[in-house]
């Protein structure tokens, strides 16, 4: 039985025409798409228009009936440009010196005319299945390799905060559909924590992600990295790359700062978001690729589009849903949620003990101004974890500087409570902190906590309790 998958397409190479109608009958019988050239040029010519599943040609052409030398060439100068397509050679003067021959240009099978239509067709199939394999196991191998670079860490996002909250409802809303996604906010505020997490709860959470810093590609290995390249494209290509916008077939792709996207390039990102097709360097075969986009950014993409340093097309290509992720003052309620998460990270990693943290640090915490939002909450959880002892992290121990350019409201951490406070009395005195620092406004003192205002009445009057 055939093992014929749907839209399997064979270029079948012979100078007789004889022979190319009577193979054509047999596999359209099979299943197979069929398209013959009569001669190599042909045959070139075909392949540089489009991809085939299986080569089947001749070794000896009009030229030379007898050395198959043409069909030789003919395999060397396709296994050169395509390392994967599997080449089955036939010739009436079969010999084991030709077959070797053959081998050694790259030829994966060999049959001799006449032929047994069952012993073709099962090496047709195998080679398939054989190139089909190899192929995903490079494609796998790729995967692996970004996944350990891109997906490192847990994907667990911490949203206590009224603020944060809502961006969570946002977010579950979206990730369900297949629409791109702009993920914008500071540096460090977790942007592509979030695209991981739309991965994994959207419909494509079987399917691949693929993750691109767009800040480190240059502009002259862009295409290579997005698209990738055949063997031989430039004089580095010693072997075919697979590309971000390939692997990513089916899945998500996530461009992570992409107003660093060059403006030279920004056209050919557009096209392939617009037409879902593109093509390898060094090859003007075109491949089909269904990826859902989601970009991020700290940048201001509407004064660069003003500036000329970004396309406004693409702009509204990738922005269908803006999805903007608040700074870390602005959730204060995630801090120590955030915080004690950190530690117990750290302390799975290093195999230690979770440290806890003393009252007086979290007021500290809390307070801080986190320029660096999450990324810095991090490294501070890291070096508190590792400078504590008898696991309780105090005060020092954040290593913060004590000044009124680092704490929110710019007053000092001892001045706001003492190290005999309990959780609830610093949560009260915090609250009637941002109270007196905005002379009464609880509109602006809740959105100072990343809380809404009707959230902060009713902390504090739980608070009074």
């Amino acid at each position: 039985m055939s093992q014929t998958q749907p839209n399997q397409t064979l270029l079948v190479i012979d100078d007789d025409v004889d022979i190319l109608s009577a193979i054509k009958l047999m596999l359209l019988g099979e299943g197979f798409q069929v398209i013959c050239a009569e001669s190599p040029a042909e045959g070139l010519a075909c392949l540089s228009r489009q991809s085939v599943d299986l080569i089947l040609t001749d070794l000896n052409f009009s030229m030379d009936t007898t050395s198959g030398e043409e069909g030789l060439e003919l395999t060397a100068k396709i296994r050169e440009k395509d390392e994967f397509t599997p080449i089955v050679v036939m010739t009436g003067w079969g010999t084991i010196e030709v077959a070797v021959n053959s081998m050694q240009k790259g030829a994966n099978d060999f049959i001799q005319k006449p032929w047994e239509n069952h012993r073709l067709l099962a090496t047709i199939n195998n080679q398939i299945l054989f190139s089909s394999t190899l192929r995903q196991s490079q494609k796998l191998n790729r995967q692996n390799q970004l996944l350990k670079e891109e997906l490192g860490g847990n994907t667990n996002v911490i949203a206590k905060s009224e603020v944060m909250m809502q961006v969570m409802q946002m977010i579950d809303k979206v990730a369900q559909s297949d629409v791109n996604i702009l993920i914008t906010g500071e540096n460090g505020t977790g942007k592509s924590l979030i695209a991981k997490y739309i991965h994994q709860t959207s419909t494509r959470k079987n399917e691949s992600f693929a993750a691109v810093n767009m800040g480190a590609v240059t502009e002259s290995l862009f295409e290579s990295e997005m698209f990738g390249h055949v063997k031989g494209a430039f004089t580095d290509a010693k072997s075919s790359r697979i590309g971000r916008f390939e692997l990513a077939d089916k899945g998500i792709l996530f461009l992570d700062e992409i107003a660093n996207t060059p403006y030279s390039q920004q056209g050919k990102l557009l096209r392939v978001l617009e037409e879902s097709q593109f093509e390898k360097v060094g090859s003007s075969k075109t491949q089909k690729v269904d990826v859902r986009l989601i970009s991020a950014t700290n940048a201001d993409l509407q004064t660069m589009i003003k500036e000329g340093e970004f396309r406004k097309d693409l702009f509204y290509r990738i922005n269908a849903i803006e999805i903007e992720i608040p700074a870390l003052n602005k959730r204060i309620d995630d801090i120590i949620p955030l915080a004690e998460s950190f530690l117990a990270q750290i302390a799975a990693k290093y195999s230690q003990p979770k440290c806890e943290i003393s009252p007086a640090a979290k007021v500290c915490l809390v307070n801080y101004s986190w320029p660096g939002n999450v990324r810095e909450l991090s490294h501070v959880m890291q070096r508190a974890q590792i400078l504590c002892t008898d696991n309780i992290i105090q005060q020092n121990d954040l290593g913060f500087d004590q000044t009124a350019s680092n704490i929110s409201g710019k007053r000092n951490m001892g001045a706001l409570i003492d190290e005999n406070s309990t959780l609830h009395e610093i949560e009260l005195k915090i609250i009637q902190s941002r109270l007196e620092k905005f002379e009464g406004n609880a509109l602006q003192a809740a959105e100072s906590l990343g809380l809404s205002r009707s959230a902060f009445y009713r902390r504090l009057e739980k608070l009074k309790e």
